[in-house]
């Protein structure tokens, strides 16, 4: 009898984290002759611990096939990082009670750095306990920040919500800069990679380093706040044009690397819990230069907003979600399907197979030619490396004015072990 598959969504979610599990379930479902049933986590790994387990094939097919232009976690996600195996060996051996008891022989998760780093893990114990266990990573995160990729599924719907939005503000703030509003400033996310603070760049109609079109100012995490030069440059900014847009990562960090907005809050990831550097920016312009500002915080809006999708991003989300099934049927364990670009005009691009060994736990930043030498905005080969991540409009049906989202059944398995405390 062919193995059931498991699949767990990871992290935040995105505009496009359905099109890859709609990628997953519909490859599984065209080889149920090697894959029994697609088993979904509710909640992301705490699924598999808590055999808190959905059944996908209860789902008709039209159903899956709107996931790819739904947005969030279709099953719920979590930020929940495994321990090593010596720390909590009783998390590994329940995850392998709960694959033994619904005859789960694959294992897909659908995340980033540390989603990548659980798939690796898990693929190690396996080995490790001798159990039969196909594991594959599926990339996917905002942050555009994993290692092999040449880019992340989830980043150009992202970049082209930013994109568009300062874009359009800047229509706004000029139109009123005379008399009212002379600086806005957009908080996007990025904690230590400046990939969506750089995406705003391609608001700007003119190239260069200084150009006459919002985004005036990028702030990105790669390079240290200087706050002298940064009121110098909204001066000379606002003594230009009448007015200055800046985009600031969430990440923004001084020369000390002390976070500009750190909360002193920690996530379940143990990371920072950022947010409110785009005020602390703008606060610094208004007590140094006494210029009216308002600023926004595109938080979720930035990473759900699939009525502005990027048509290039839903494909590969989609393609890395069948990827992975293709690649577990292969016999490729502890691998993740990884995009590798093959031509910036005309935009080409392929998948690959990626060893999660070489991409769990690693970051990778912007390099620093994409960044001017002033480290205020982007750079002519950013601009080529960005563009076309943001190309084509995959529009979702729209009903009664509102875009029409699927809300699948979910209906869970029934569970046969005893209950574990997650």
């Amino acid at each position: 009898m062919p193995k059931n598959a498991f699949y767990a969504q990871s992290g935040g979610v995105t505009a496009v984290i359905n099109a890859s599990a709609c990628g997953v379930i519909e490859t599984a479902r065209q080889h149920s002759d090697k894959i029994g049933k697609v088993y979904a986590g509710r909640d992301g790994i705490i699924g598999a611990l808590a055999e808190d387990l959905i059944d996908t094939s209860l789902e008709s097919a039209t159903d899956i096939a709107r996931l790819k232009h739904t947005p969030g976690g279709a099953f719920g996600s979590c930020r929940y990082k495994l321990k090593s195996l010596d720390e909590h060996r009783a998390q590994y051996e329940r995850l392998i009670e709960v694959f033994k008891a619904h005859d789960i022989g694959y294992f897909f998760y659908n995340g980033g750095n540390d989603s990548m780093d659980t798939a690796w893990k898990v693929s190690q114990l396996a080995a490790t306990l001798d159990f039969p266990l196909t594991c594959v990573g599926i990339p996917k995160t905002v942050d555009n920040d994993l290692a092999i990729t040449d880019n992340c599924p989830g980043f150009g719907s992202v970049a082209k919500y930013v994109a568009t939005s300062m874009r359009e503000a800047g229509f706004d703030v000029a139109s009123m800069a005379r008399t009212s509003t002379r600086i806005f400033v957009l908080e996007v996310m990025g904690r230590h990679a400046g990939w969506i603070t750089a995406a705003c760049g391609l608001a700007s109609e003119a190239e260069g380093a200084f150009g006459h079109t919002p985004p005036h100012i990028l702030l990105f995490p790669e390079i240290p706040f200087d706050p002298d030069a940064f009121l110098a440059r909204t001066g000379e900014c606002v003594a230009r044009y009448g007015y200055c847009t800046v985009a600031v990562s969430e990440g923004l960090h001084d020369a000390n690397g002390k976070l500009i907005a750190d909360m002193g809050v920690k996530d379940a990831f143990g990371h920072a819990q950022l947010g409110g550097a785009g005020q602390v920016v703008a606060q610094l312009i208004k007590d140094k230069l006494g210029y009216k500002y308002h600023w926004a915080l595109a938080d979720y809006l930035q990473r759900s907003a699939r009525h502005i999708a990027a048509q290039v991003d839903v494909e590969q989300a989609y393609a890395v979600g069948r990827a992975a099934v293709e690649q577990a049927l292969a016999g490729k364990n502890a691998t993740m399907p990884a995009i590798r670009r093959t031509s910036d005009a005309p935009y080409a691009w392929e998948i690959v197979v990626a060893d999660l060994k070489n991409v769990a736990n690693v970051e990778k930043k912007m390099p620093r030619e994409f960044i001017t030498p002033d480290g205020f905005h982007i750079t002519e080969a950013c601009r080529r490396y960005l563009a076309p991540l943001i190309e084509g409009e995959a529009i979702p049906p729209f009903v009664r004015g509102l875009p029409d989202y699927v809300r699948l059944k979910n209906v869970a398995v029934v569970k046969k072990l005893a209950a574990f405390e997650v």
